[in-house]
């Protein structure tokens, strides 16, 4: 009788050392590249995002890949970094300018307090006269109060400005990853979807497919929704005569994107309308303001739904707690990381078959106790 053969022993060291050299390699990947994941989740969100209109584009020109590319590029140059490198600009010119400003407000005063700062409801009274103070001179007697305050307002303006410039940078990568994307987007995603393949079969494959989909619904949903009630938030305030009207639309903006939605602002424009004896224009804006509160109402919903089908709850828990968790790619790659897991474990457990199968009794359906008597 032959003897079964008996197994090698194993190399402890050699597999403990293989591990280790593999985390170690892995670790040292990760902090190279740590500067540009930001970057590179950003650009890999626009293109997936922007593809249908890549590919559009691409036709129009007769098929070549490389202007569609150079087109979309400049796109997005001007889309975001100009308006950005415009911005810092804007903040280091007015921030070389403080000091002086400062210094000609201590030494001539603030000029009288404007009309419409009294009409403000319930503060209004308290900063007109807390202004008439100040410039009856009051600033200057300030001065020594008020000079540590304003070393540190320059000093955090300035700081601000400098991580603007970083931010410029950061664009400027994703722009450039955009493009590269753009060019070898088959390839990048048949690459993506065969590493996914090979760590979790066709489920893996499954779930990169959904990501891309979950990435387009948030981008066809929020995005164009908030830029809808921008834009009708802003020709509202612009019709009404509100005062800085493109500050206001501005912060309309960040406020849909961050699905606050635009009533924080309009609310507050009527109020001022009708406080500063102008019920005309605050009953327009009134009923105006109809239109961008409640259009993503039925916008987003449908828009999500043409991206991806998925539970409109899944979707809107996703946009939330990425915002809050991640900042604005969070947008993004929560709901991606909620609707992959969501996937994911519907389909584990879809494994099981019906319910009713699986509890049906082994006896035809008779009840019997514990010691297999009826």
């Amino acid at each position: 009788m032959a003897m079964a053969p008996v197994p090698a022993p194993q190399d402890v060291t050699r597999v403990t050392l293989s591990i280790l050299t593999i985390v170690g390699l892995l670790a040292a990947t990760l902090l190279i590249v740590m500067p540009f994941v930001p970057a590179l989740v950003w650009g890999t969100t626009i293109v997936i995002s922007t593809w249908p209109v890549m590919q559009r584009l691409q036709s129009w020109l007769g098929g070549r890949r490389g202007a569609a590319v150079a087109v979309m590029t400049i796109l997005l140059l001007v889309i975001i970094v100009i308006p950005l490198y415009a911005a810092i600009d804007a903040v280091v010119e007015r921030t070389e300018k403080l000091p002086d400003f400062l210094r000609s407000l201590g030494e001539n005063g603030l000029p009288p307090p404007p009309d419409w700062l009294g009409a403000i409801p319930l503060v209004g009274p308290r900063l007109t006269a807390a202004w008439q103070q100040l410039a009856t001179g009051g600033l200057a007697g300030r001065g020594a109060d008020l000079g540590p305050w304003v070393a540190r307002a320059v000093r955090f303006v300035a700081a601000q400005a400098r991580g603007l410039g970083t931010t410029i940078l950061q664009f400027l990568v994703t722009v450039v990853v955009a493009a590269v994307l753009y060019a070898t987007g088959e390839r990048a995603g048949l690459a993506v979807r065969r590493f996914f393949r090979r760590l979790a079969g066709q489920r893996g494959d499954g779930a990169v497919v959904l990501a891309g989909k979950a990435i387009r619904a948030v981008a066809l949903g929020v995005m164009v929704t908030a830029l809808t009630q921008t834009v009708l938030s802003g020709i509202g305030l612009l019709i009404a005569g509100v005062p800085h009207a493109g500050v206001l639309t501005a912060v309309v903006l960040l406020l849909c994107v961050a699905q606050v939605g635009p009533a924080l602002v309009l609310i507050p424009a009527i109020i001022w309308l009708y406080a500063s004896g102008h019920p005309g224009t605050g009953t327009f804006l009134l009923i105006w303001s109809v239109a961008p509160l409640t259009v993503d109402n039925f916008m987003r919903p449908l828009l999500i739904k043409r991206g991806a089908d998925l539970p409109l709850w899944l979707i809107f828990i996703g946009v939330v707690g990425g915002l809050l968790a991640f900042g604005i790619i969070g947008l993004f790659i929560g709901p991606v990381f909620l609707a992959v897991t969501y996937t994911l474990v519907s389909d584990w457990v879809g494994d099981l078959g019906p319910e009713a199968q699986s509890a049906a009794p082994a006896d035809g359906g008779r009840v019997t106790g514990l010691g297999g008597a009826p």
